[in-house]
């Protein structure tokens, strides 16, 4: 993979690490505490316990993406990026472009989603 492109996707992703962190914060700011005193009755706090447990849910799913954000520029910074942790092939600017943490090729890919789907 060429120079430019490495660099193109590091900051693609180091971009996507700044929003993931900047949401983080937000949320532990705004979003993880509410008086429940504000509630007027049951159902409203119900609905609002119910919001902050997707919020929540939300922000666990983001943490786990950002992990795999880091893990994606350390593969930059020691050279494995883009290659195919399954059959060591090149992985395609598409699919790079489309998921820049992944680490699968699109036929190692589907063949794992194949062996998941017979697991079902």
């Amino acid at each position: 993979m060429e120079q430019k492109d490495l660099q193109r996707f590091k900051e693609m992703l180091e971009e996507s690490k700044k929003n993931l962190i900047q949401s983080a914060r937000k949320t532990r700011t705004e979003e993880s505490s509410f008086d429940t005193n504000d509630l007027p009755d049951e159902i409203d706090l119900a609905s609002s316990e119910y919001t902050q447990s997707m919020v929540f849910r939300l922000r666990d799913r983001e943490k786990f993406l950002l992990k795999k954000i880091e893990k994606a520029l350390a593969r930059i910074d020691d050279g494995s990026f883009g290659i195919c942790e399954r059959c060591e092939e090149d992985i395609s600017i598409k699919r790079l472009e489309a998921r820049p943490v992944t680490t699968l090729c699109i036929r190692c890919k589907e063949e794992q989603e194949k062996k998941e789907k017979s697991y079902s």
